[in-house]
């Protein structure tokens, strides 16, 4: 399959889910290269141009939203097209915020295959997508600010949930409750530990 430039792109924190979408692209014979965080892809793009970046928005180091800021500010990534993945940042609002970041599609997760690699081939034929230009520092931290403030809320609103169905249930089905307890904690322990630099650096601008 020709593709321009050079390999897709995959950037995902989780190993399983990292692992399902390189196997289905490469599955279908597209070159692939991968990361765990956008600090790790921002290097790995100085090596080699990709034809397209698939990424994850929640993500330890530099989360999806900053990895498309830096590389719609600087000239020589503002090109490259950018699909967002996501299971946690699905509201309207979140996804308004990524198409103004530039992404040329928003899909949710669980992703569907078959919807997954029409989109890729997508992407990759129709040609360069009109984007808009990158939003100003201030506007993209102010942006930021307010998906993460909306996501810590759900985040301790989930938590809440869980806490109060764990104490009801029966000890054989506790386990798979305190998994999910333990992940949205530190789900949540990101997006707060976010929001703490955020606001540090957008009282530059107060």
């Amino acid at each position: 399959m020709n593709i321009p430039y050079g390999p897709i792109l995959v950037v995902e924190d989780v190993p399983n889910i990292l692992e399902l979408l390189t196997v289905t692209l490469k599955f279908k014979g597209y070159p692939v290269v991968s990361a765990a965080n956008g600090e790790e892809a921002l290097k790995l793009i100085q090596q080699e141009r990709p034809a397209l970046i698939i990424t994850d928005i929640l993500m330890p180091k530099m989360d999806g939203f900053q990895l498309a800021q830096q590389l719609r500010t600087d000239p020589k990534t503002s090109q490259i097209p950018l699909i967002f993945l996501s299971a946690t940042y699905v509201t309207q609002e979140d996804k308004d915020f990524a198409m103004q970041l530039g992404a040329v599609r928003f899909l949710e997760k669980p992703v569907d295959a078959q919807d997954f690699l029409l989109t890729i081939a997508e992407v990759l034929t129709l040609g360069p997508a009109r984007l808009p230009p990158p939003l100003g520092e201030q506007e993209f931290y102010i942006g930021y600010r307010d998906r993460l403030e909306g996501k810590l809320q759900y985040k301790n609103s989930q938590i809440s949930r869980t806490e109060r169905l764990l104490s009801g249930l029966p000890d054989n089905q506790k386990p798979a409750f305190q998994t999910l307890l333990a992940e949205a904690h530190s789900q949540r322990d990101e997006i707060a530990a976010e929001l703490e630099q955020l606001y540090r650096l957008l009282e530059q601008y107060l």
